[in-house]
């Protein structure tokens, strides 16, 4: 049986997803330049893809979330 986290293991673990979301995005960045440079456009490249729609679902589901938050404390 898991137990719960206390407020210093949250703050540890969510540290950690912000650090490792940054670090996914700044390679993909590099990465999407890098193919830029060399092919001259973002077609058919799978990390344009992916840097997107990552951005999409975390903006998306900050704005959701907040919503639901704000709603709860009325």
């Amino acid at each position: 049986m898991m137990r719960k986290m206390d407020e210093m293991e949250m703050t540890i673990s969510l540290n950690a997803i912000k650090l490792a979301w940054v670090y996914t995005v700044v390679f993909l960045f590099i990465w999407i330049a890098y193919d830029f440079i060399i092919k001259g456009s973002f077609n058919e490249n799978p990390a344009f893809i992916l840097l997107i729609t990552q951005n999409i679902i975390y903006i998306g589901c900050q704005l959701y979330l907040k919503r639901k938050m704000s709603k709860n404390e009325k």
